[in-house]
């Protein structure tokens, strides 16, 4: 047997403690590694990158990394580091170099946690002590971003340009997120310079960069660089009540005044504006703002923002029987007018309204206005046709030549009646103030909120709208000073004028603002639509509008209409008043964007 000692000198208080047991099995190996390899003792790992800020994480191949034709079947996928993961968004904007040093710009569209380890945390016990504790394990659960991608940057020479996509990044490439204000235009094709229509956002907030200002501004083209200004390709801007239109299109209008458009006979006017306003609003662009602050000029002022009011503001007053305008809620100078009667000889569907059938146009078109000319003149009133009209002599007589059966000319006489209060009023006609009504750089409103009468209020403008379209688009002009100046015509509640309806008078204004907006780039006409129910415009109205900014809209069939993409039609019914979608194909990516809190010039009756 071994000789155990003598146990009877054992005294515990020299034997080795708990903690000197526990340390001298550690404390031998760490001894014996060091023998072993003096030089090769072990470092501690951090689990997070030394630098947090060099990434949000890195691309994954688990699933496959994918880049295609099909925009439905590229598959980009990245794991984000815990500790990034509470800045991410969906719609973040990305960046993902490839080895030579080129860039692929990418925008999240999914975020999702899954499990790192396999466990079952759908149980009674696991949800009573997720309960009790403050929060989670981060590194417990992966966190994927799906990626979209957007385009390549790339460098030719000092610039930086874009491609479409065309190759795929390595696995396990560092992603972070794109922070440079020229890498983020470029890769969204957001032009330098143009009209200024808003700030960069992801999810309501504006994307900030490490630049002065940090915010990236949106522009609408407007050089001849490649190709016409966006602004005679026409813009359609649509909202719900209480959205914000009226505000972000005071805010675009008066970024276009004062800038001039070259003409084919190489002159440059300044652009001229008529906006015609049901609501009476828009004559206060005449007027600062008094809320807008000194500190709030100046960032305009360093981003290129036009700010105040428009000395060059003139409020044309149609003059109508029984309704007087009063405005103290503006300083811009009124000027009144009236419609002429001649103006239906070009336009005979302006006293057709909506009940004329074809049979009883054509009679009106071929037979009745003609010979009225003939017998009257051309500077015949609207009394004077009524007069002509209820001559029973005339209604015989055509009814014995078969020109106009008596049947059909009782139904011509007896609907083109109530438009006494539109034509020849106590003012001067409108075609004897062109040169004060379209004027180089000047901005024309034309109020009808004191029209109580929709169908007065919609004849007044179709026959001023008309006059103008007519004119741009004539070989042969009366009017000069129209035809040879760029002009922008801006139509509020546009719905009420441009729906497409089975009678004769909305299918003449659907093709005259057709041609209109068909033949604006050549003619430097732009139609600027504002609307509530954009799913009303006419579809050969809406397909050549070419940008358009969707605001707060509530109604399905309006979203589906404006035709922006599916990522964002779900964004626009949780809008806050300012936020918008901006989806211009020749001008940029489709993008959201916020506008200047505060009004340029003045605006609301407080």
């Amino acid at each position: 047997m071994s000789d155990l000692g003598d146990f009877t000198d054992f005294d515990a208080d020299d034997g080795p403690t708990d903690e000197d047991t526990a340390e001298a099995p550690a404390a031998e190996t760490d001894r014996a590694a060091e023998e072993a390899e003096p030089d090769s003792a072990f470092e501690p790992m951090e689990v997070s990158p030394a630098d947090p800020d060099s990434g949000l994480g890195v691309l994954s191949a688990t699933n496959g990394l994918r880049i295609s034709e099909e925009e439905d079947e590229s598959l980009l996928l990245a794991y984000v580091t815990a500790a990034n993961r509470s800045a991410v968004r969906l719609g973040t904007y990305l960046l993902v170099p490839y080895p030579d040093g080129e860039r692929l710009f990418c925008r999240i569209t999914a975020l999702e946690y899954a499990q790192e380890f396999r466990a079952d945390d759908a149980t009674e016990i696991h949800a009573r002590r997720a309960m009790r504790e403050q929060g989670i394990d981060e590194q417990d659960f992966k966190f994927i971003a799906e990626l979209d991608p957007v385009a390549v940057l790339y460098s030719d020479g000092d610039d930086l340009k874009r491609r479409m996509t065309d190759r795929v990044p390595k696995p396990e490439t560092v992603v972070r997120e794109a922070t440079d204000k020229s890498e983020i235009k470029t890769g969204l094709k957001i032009p330098e310079d143009g009209v200024f229509l808003g700030h960069l956002s992801v999810g309501g907030e504006k994307v900030r960069t490490a630049a002065e200002p940090p915010t990236i501004d949106y522009r609408l083209k407007d050089s001849y660089d490649d190709g016409d200004p966006l602004v005679f390709r026409h813009t359609l801007v649509a909202g719900g009540t209480g959205s914000g239109k009226t505000h972000a299109s005071k805010n675009v209008l008066r970024q276009y005044l004062g800038r001039t458009y070259e003409m084919t006979d190489d002159r440059s006017p300044e652009l001229a504006v008529v906006q015609f306003d049901p609501q009476d609003e828009y004559a206060q662009m005449h007027d600062d703002n008094p809320a807008m602050t000194d500190e709030f000029a100046r960032r305009c002022e360093r981003e290129g923002v036009a700010t105040g009011g428009y000395d060059d503001t003139i409020a044309f007053v149609p003059k109508v029987a029984g309704a007087d305008y009063s405005a103290s809620h503006h300083r811009a100078e009124q000027v009144e007018f009236t419609v002429p009667f001649s103006l239906v000889h070009e336009n005979p569907w302006l006293i057709a309204g909506s009940s004329l059938n074809d049979n009883q146009y054509g009679a009106l078109v071929n037979t009745l206005l003609p010979r009225f000319k003939r017998e009257y003149g051309r500077e015949a009133t609207y009394d004077q046709f009524l007069t002509f009209l209820n001559d029973p002599a005339l209604k015989e007589e055509l009814d014995e030549t078969g020109d106009i059966h008596e049947a059909t000319f009782d139904a011509v006489k007896r609907r083109v009646r109530g438009f006494g209060a539109v034509f020849d009023q106590d003012a001067r006609p409108i075609t004897d103030q062109i040169s004060q009504f379209v004027r180089a750089g000047g901005l024309t409103v034309i109020p009808t909120y004191h029209i109580s009468d929709s169908r007065t209020a919609s004849t007044v403008v179709l026959a001023v709208s008309s006059l103008l379209i007519d004119q741009k688009l004539s070989n042969d002009p009366t009017y000069d000073r129209i035809k040879e100046t760029p002009l922008v015509l801006g139509m509020d509640e546009a719905h009420n004028f441009l729906t497409d309806a089975d009678s004769v008078q909305a299918r003449k204004v659907i093709g005259k603002f057709t041609e209109a907006a068909k033949q604006g780039r050549k003619e430097r006409l732009g139609l600027y639509l504002i609307t509530q129910d954009p799913q009303d415009i006419a579809d050969s109205v809406f397909k050549q509008i070419n940008t358009t900014m969707v605001l707060n809209l509530g109604d399905d069939d309006a979203i589906s209409a404006v035709n922006i993409p599916t990522n964002l039609e779900s964004k626009v019914p949780y809008m806050e008043k300012g936020q918008r979608v901006v989806y211009s194909p020749d001008n940029s990516e489709p993008v959201e964007l916020i506008g200047l809190s505060t009004c340029v010039t003045r605006h609301g009756r407080e």
